[in-house]
């Protein structure tokens, strides 16, 4: 890609809150990915099965060196660079496997700190950048997105209620809003290998996974620009981190450069920060331009 395709990208994820760079993983690691993964989910208990239907598996990333070498892995990190990011911090991730013949993941964010001004600005706070494992289409559970829902009021925000909830994550009642198609979504079918990335703020969700195979990405959550974020929100990153050692001394030494870090006196105010009704409510507001 030339320096003008990434400025393209970096202003398709500021504006619209989404953007996919193909190609990114070497068909190398993805292999490895996959049977690393498939491992993974083989070994889920069948309460986790039962605890997140329209989910799939959440296994957090941690522990294994396989993880850190994803996480600090060059390409990926380079596209951010070229995008026009810098100081990128690491905070958690999970593998996100949607089993043959599940429901549709509902629609979320997957920011929380609503309760700061920061959180209604055009800069990401958060991205998640997403690797699927295989090809994905409608039919097995491909993204969906509502662009702009980042940084602007949709009708969805005044139909949602607090995600990832027991209620949700077991799918007791599709017929809830937070399940249904929007007018204005957009699908986000990739090829395995490719990169997605968006805003964490973004109001994004999956189709069902009708095939016979499992659908698996691995999400991970980056703060970039980190030292140019607000005190308490840098507090906030730091409090809810996933961030984990116990990798080789060479990983290990690469993603303590990434770990969040924050001395502020006001850190402990956003340390356990809840979505609390009211902050709930303010994400409906209109970010300024």
């Amino acid at each position: 890609m030339t320096a003008t395709e990434f400025k393209a990208k970096r202003e398709e994820l500021i504006e619209d809150g989404f953007c996919v760079v193909g190609n990114v993983l070497d068909a190398g690691f993805l292999d490895e990915l996959r049977r690393f993964t498939d491992r993974k989910t083989a070994e889920m208990s069948e309460e986790h099965a039962r605890a997140n239907v329209t989910t799939g598996s959440m296994i957090p990333v941690k522990d294994d060196e396989i993880f850190a070498r994803l996480v600090t892995y060059p390409p990926a990190l380079g596209v951010l660079e070229k995008m026009g990011f810098s100081d990128i911090r690491f905070s958690s991730g999970f593998v996100i496997s949607k089993p043959p013949h599940s429901p549709r993941l509902f629609w979320h964010f997957d920011w929380a700190a609503w309760s700061h001004p920061f959180s209604f600005e055009k800069v990401p706070p958060q991205i998640f950048l997403m690797y699927y494992l295989v090809d994905t289409n409608r039919e097995n559970g491909c993204l969906r997105v509502l662009p702009r829902s980042h940084i602007e009021h949709n009708p969805l925000h005044d139909e949602l209620s607090p995600a990832h909830t027991g209620g949700f994550l077991t799918g007791e009642d599709l017929t809830l809003p937070e399940y249904q198609d929007r007018d204005d979504e957009v699908e986000v079918p990739v090829r395995a290998g490719d990169l997605v990335m968006g805003d964490a703020r973004l109001l994004h969700a999956a189709h069902a996974n009708d095939n016979d195979q499992r659908r698996t990405v691995i999400t991970l959550w980056y703060h970039p620009d980190f030292s140019a974020l607000p005190g308490p929100i840098q507090g906030y990153i730091l409090g809810t981190s996933g961030y984990e050692r116990g990798w080789s001394v060479e990983l290990d030494d690469q993603l303590a450069a990434m770990k969040p870090s924050y001395d502020g006196d006001d850190a402990a105010e956003f340390v356990r920060v809840k979505l609390s009704k009211e902050a709930f409510e303010r994400k409906q507001v209109v970010v300024p331009s």
